[in-house]
């Protein structure tokens, strides 16, 4: 199919365009940029004065819920959803039943994704076997099969010699490793960061240590072994200046944070609503602003969702025996425009750390607008207002911003020039 989109504001930030201008597609790619191509005739075209058009968004956090875990999300379910909030691809994490540590169960998940057509989906591998940190995984099986990086979610291994070793046999085969550093021992039986908040409620504290001190053993074996690594959900001030740190020593280490612990503190808990559960727990006004100030400059090159979708049941209990999660890939778009609302980022920048960011830091063929790329790209009105929740897709309703205005609306998102989500 031939389309054009004509008259939009068009966001690349990988090159640095930012103009208004036309894309024209054909063939699942783009082909032009500007002027269509000589004998180009669109069968259809899309008006897109005062809309933006930038690269379909890369998210490097998306539980699919399937296998194992379809009363929670399906991946039809939930690639609709991405396909809402803007995301063209998205990777998901091995957590799954059974575990992602076999090829049957990445191609399972491919083949179902291809099925639903909403957005391209890259499993990411378990790091070790049922993500028990004791035998490694068959890495090199897994990477035929599809999977693009390989961790163990926050399930750490307990044995630092078999950690070293791991990522050794990653670094003879330039795999990456994604780590979510949290150490057990200190994390263990906790419910939220440990300060005043947690202790005016009573609740068990996490503190900010079970992040550093796992990131800092984590950051040494790394440069050890040369591993090429990525770092997820960091949640404190601390943590990313660790990052920062490692960086300015000339180790390409990359990093991402969830979207909502640039939104909320620990704060949001002090009615112990239980939407506002999440593992690694949200922390202070302080490591928020942290947090903000490291996506701002970049030490910080990636925003995802780390959605986590559940079934109505999973918040019901008292608190402390809720599952932790947040369902919000389907606002991806929208709760990432009130940082620019807020001042904190301009809109090119916000779509780098949603894009071109995401798909360097695992290498992924996405995130940016170019002749002969593929057409995956998404258009939204930067105008308008999304009230979350009016058209929900996720199976999972665990999301604390339903009932808020948030700015902007996804008009369109394109897959291989196929549109998956028209508002």
């Amino acid at each position: 199919m031939k389309l054009s989109i004509l008259g939009a504001r068009v966001i690349d930030p990988s090159s640095g365009l930012d103009q208004v201008t036309d894309i024209h597609i054909e063939a699942c790619k783009i082909v032009a940029i500007g002027a269509a191509p000589a004998g180009f005739v669109a069968v259809d075209t899309i008006e897109a004065k005062g809309l933006v058009v930038a690269p379909g968004l890369v998210d490097l956090n998306v539980a699919l819920r399937e296998p194992g875990y379809s009363r929670k999300g399906t991946i039809a379910s939930e690639t609709r959803a991405a396909a809402a909030g803007g995301v063209t691809s998205l990777c998901c994490p091995p957590r799954t039943k059974p575990v992602l540590d076999t090829s049957a169960v990445a191609e399972l998940i491919l083949d179902r994704a291809r099925e639903a057509g909403n957005a391209k989906v890259f499993p990411i591998g378990a790091l070790s076997k049922g993500l028990d940190g004791e035998q490694l995984a068959e890495l090199i099986a897994l990477r035929d099969a599809g999977c693009i990086a390989f961790g163990n979610g926050l399930e750490s291994f307990r044995n630092t010699r078999t950690l070293c070793r791991a990522l050794e046999y990653a670094a003879t085969f330039d795999l990456t490793v994604i780590f979510h550093s949290q150490d057990h021992d200190l994390a263990e039986g906790g419910l939220a960061h440990e300060g005043p908040t947690a202790s005016f409620l009573g609740l068990p504290g996490i503190p900010e240590t079970a992040e550093t001190v796992a990131l800092a053993r984590d950051l040494l074996l790394v440069e050890q072994t040369g591993v090429r690594a990525h770092f997820s959900q960091l949640t404190s001030a601390r943590g990313v200046a660790l990052i920062a740190q490692a960086q300015a020593r000339g180790m390409k280490v990359t990093a991402d944070v969830a979207l909502y612990q640039l939104i909320l503190t620990d704060e949001a808990l002090i009615d112990f609503n239980s939407l506002y559960h999440v593992q690694p727990p949200l922390r202070t006004r302080a490591d928020r602003d942290g947090l903000r100030a490291a996506v701002k400059s970049g030490v910080v090159q990636a925003i995802s969702s780390h959605h986590q979708p559940h079934e109505r049941d999973a918040k019901l209990a008292p608190f402390g025996a809720t599952e932790p999660g947040i369902s919000s890939v389907e606002l991806l778009l929208p709760l990432a425009l009130t940082l620019v609302e807020d001042g904190l980022l301009d809109l090119p920048t916000l779509l780098a750390r949603l894009s071109a960011g995401p798909a360097e830091a695992l290498r992924l063929p996405a995130g940016k607008l170019a002749v002969g790329a593929p057409a995956d790209l998404v258009v939204f009105d930067p105008a308008a207002s999304t009230v979350a929740g009016e058209n929900w897709l996720s199976k999972g309703e665990n999301c604390p911003f339903l009932g808020h205005s948030l700015p902007g609306v996804v008009r369109y998102t394109l897959v291989d020039g196929r549109i998956s989500h028209q508002a």
